[in-house]
């Protein structure tokens, strides 16, 4: 069967970007905006505040771990930061190691901080599926990754981008697992801990070829059809409907990307009976037809 967790991060495609460790010392803040990549970070050391733009402050503390999907200003800063208005860029010690605050201060915070990217071209709709921040305590797993990553960016093995890609999958797949009991966003997290919702999450994933519908999905959950319609709605999101389309939709354009197959078959695989049906339900939804959709560089 179908893994609808390991599905997503595996249609996000994860690539490397940055990864450093950061200390800090005395009074400091650091302020990020138009941040265009994921973010994560691991505590080694110390406690810290974190601050997105929006949500209450987070204090992170050692063996936090902290994981932002989308795209979002932040700040981060000792616990307790500068008054003043003047923001020093980190001091770079050494290649991939920042110091924050005073220098001649003994370091008080240390943490592993990193960057990725998603190359797929549906992240959109695949990150609102995932919880906006994910906050992790004691996270001796993550941060062994994290170092992992670390390690890996630093040197120059052979199959390095290979080696990154994979630890990147399993760093966000290690980090959703950990807080899907306690997500508190709509999305497939909240689903998946439903153990009703969570067959016919399985049952799209698996099946995407089948002729749906909210009646057989909610069989599967073993509910009345408003029942499974609103508690699916509440918790993913999205219609059920509306998110069996999409998922096709996230697949469809995966495989028209890596040029795997006709459009006659990428349809039958996504569940619609014809070449044309299909074209006009992905130009309806994407907003432009399949073949030309294949034709644009990657």
């Amino acid at each position: 069967m179908s893994d609808p967790l390991a599905d997503v991060v595996s249609l996000l495609k994860p690539v490397p970007s940055i990864s450093k460790l950061v200390s800090g010392g005395g009074r400091w803040i650091v302020e990020r905006s138009n941040m265009g990549s994921p973010f994560y970070c691991a505590m080694v050391e110390g406690s810290c505040w974190m601050t997105i733009s929006g949500r209450a402050p987070i204090r992170l503390t050692e063996g936090d771990f902290v994981l932002v999907p989308a795209i979002f200003d932040f700040s981060m800063s000792s616990l307790d930061p500068p008054a003043g208005v003047a923001r020093p860029n980190p001091l770079e010690v050494s290649p991939g190691v920042f110091r924050l605050g005073d220098p001649d201060t003994p370091a008080e915070v240390q943490a592993l901080v990193g960057h990725c990217a998603f190359a797929s071209k549906d992240k959109e709709l695949l990150v609102s599926l995932l919880p906006e921040v994910i906050h992790v305590h004691g996270a001796d797993r993550l941060t062994a990754l994290v170092k992992m990553i670390n390690d890996e960016t630093r040197s120059n093995r052979a199959a390095r981008d290979m080696v990154l890609g994979r630890l990147l999958d399993v760093l966000l797949i290690e980090a959703l697992r950990s807080t899907a009991e306690t997500s508190a966003t709509p999305g497939l997290l909240r689903g998946l801990t439903d153990p009703q919702l969570g067959d016919a999450l399985t049952q799209i994933h698996a099946h995407p070829d089948h002729p749906h519908s909210v009646v057989a999905l909610a069989k599967t959950a073993a509910m009345s059809r408003s029942t499974f319609y609103d508690r699916f709605r509440r918790e993913i999101g999205a219609a059920p409907m509306e998110y069996v389309t999409s998922w096709r939709m996230a697949l469809a354009k995966d495989m028209l990307m890596r040029r795997d197959a006709p459009i006659a078959d990428i349809a039958r695989r996504v569940g619609y009976g014809s070449a044309s049906a299909f074209s006009v339900a992905f130009a309806r939804h994407v907003g432009t037809p399949p073949g030309a959709f294949a034709a644009i560089p990657g």
